[in-house]
């Protein structure tokens, strides 16, 4: 496999919110105006000779599926035979590895994927709904169905699409089932609240109806999702052999959405994204020093008007007023693995804090360590959400298809640029 020392991730280490010179997409998107030929370079690396040319006709542009695995490590194929994924890095493109955006959870990276804006500017912001005056919080899969919670400003590349005359599907994907500015994703299907991720059979199913929403129904873009390996990540942790034994599940399945592809005469006329939303690590759950809120010394939860804790390794705190400066000098040296910043001076380079649904004070934790706030509450084996710097929360990023070089593996890069490369392959701006 040929190697590209080209990286999709050339922005600046802070984006100011301007238009993209490939898409012309909405405000928030990293700042095109120096890197936008490097960029453009980028991408070529990946592409077949006249790709992403502009369209010239309905019939003449290729398909597009993009597949995310949840909670897919970016070396979980390296103890584990992985035979159809190896075979779709040889005959397509894989990155080293991908670096999602922060804060790595599900929810606000997927809508990273489909808007090409860091999470501060698309503003999902947390896999939960919450209201810092009604102290409402939802839980994941009710969030999914709060339109309010998406449709904040930033369009999604469905409805993009579907405005320049392209018909788009979402199945399970984080935030495709909700309307945005009025307009709903021509196709779309969202998992029961009980739904069982690990399902093979079901997965199988599931891609028999993207597939005839491609052949009978001529949609062009479909997002399609898969919960695992993260729900058994979570449960059994990254190390485990229920998590070896989730990735040959995943393999099985990439090997029958090709065939599947190749049974629907697709294979010519359709590009095969396959990525992730994050990494994984384990939770070190018996440290002598966990990182408990009920146990710091000069913090009180009295002083709290709204929290958001035990989720993770990351927490928002929104303290009664006149409180701020008394909460934040206790909790800003309470742990030496725990990271406290008011909201204006929370690293930009992020991208996180600069969105009006952040509160006053914000913190995630280090590797391996989870934030309990008034009881310890959380038990996984595995979490992700910490900092999209440490390895174990990159994730992959594969590609195949009629648009795509062969053979060719690229160095790292960002998640938000995924948005720019379906653009070109859609022909859409």
């Amino acid at each position: 496999m040929r190697s590209a020392p080209v990286t999709l991730g050339l922005c600046p280490p802070r984006q100011e919110p301007v238009l993209c010179t490939l898409c012309a997409c909405p405000s928030g998107r990293p700042s095109m105006r120096g890197p936008a030929i490097l960029l453009t370079v980028a991408l070529a690396t990946l592409l077949a000779p006249g790709a992403g040319a502009p369209v010239q006709s309905q019939g003449s542009r290729n398909k597009l599926l993009l597949v995310s695995f949840d909670g897919f490590r970016w070396n979980y194929d390296q103890d584990v035979d992985t035979p159809n994924l190896d075979a779709m890095a040889q005959d397509g493109v894989k990155a080293r590895y991908m670096t999602p955006a922060f804060v790595t959870m599900t929810s606000p990276c997927h809508f990273t994927l489909v808007t090409g804006k860091y999470i501060e500017n698309h503003g999902v912001v947390h896999n939960m709904y919450y209201n810092t005056t009604s102290k409402v919080k939802l839980p994941y899969h009710a969030t999914l169905g709060i339109q309010r919670w998406w449709d904040n400003g930033s369009v999604p590349i469905w409805i993009t699409a579907q405005r320049q005359g392209l018909r788009a599907g979402s199945f399970f994907y984080p935030g495709g089932n909700v309307t945005y500015q009025g307009v709903a994703v021509t196709r779309s299907r969202k998992e029961g609240i009980a739904h069982n991720y690990k399902n093979e059979t079901e997965w199988r199913a599931n891609i028999d109806t993207v597939m005839a929403w491609f052949t009978e129904e001529d949609l062009d873009l479909v997002t399609l999702y898969f919960g695992e390996p993260d729900s058994t990540g979570h449960k059994y942790g990254p190390e485990s052999p229920e998590r070896r034994e989730m990735v040959r599940q995943v393999d099985r399945t990439v090997g029958y959405l090709r065939e599947s592809i190749a049974r629907s005469h697709l294979t010519d006329h359709l590009n095969l994204i396959i990525t992730s939303d994050h990494g994984m690590t384990t939770v070190d759950k018996q440290a002598g020093d966990l990182v408990e809120f009920h146990k710091f010394p000069n913090f009180t939860f009295q002083d709290i008007k709204f929290e958001l804790l035990d989720y993770g390794p990351n927490g928002m705190l929104l303290p009664k007023e006149g409180r701020l400066e008394k909460v934040y000098n206790a909790l800003k040296d309470a742990h030496p693995k725990l990271h406290v910043y008011k909201k204006e001076e929370f690293p930009e380079a992020f991208h996180y804090a600069n969105n009006p649904r952040v509160t006053p004070l914000v913190m995630y934790s280090d590797l391996g360590y989870v934030i309990h706030g008034r009881v310890n509450v959380q038990f996984n084996n595995g979490e992700h959400g910490f900092d999209n710097k440490d390895m174990d929360m990159k994730t992959i990023f594969r590609a195949v298809g009629p648009s795509f070089k062969a053979g060719l593996e690229v160095e790292p890069f960002e998640s938000v640029h995924v948005y720019e490369l379906m653009c070109r392959l859609l022909g859409i701006v």
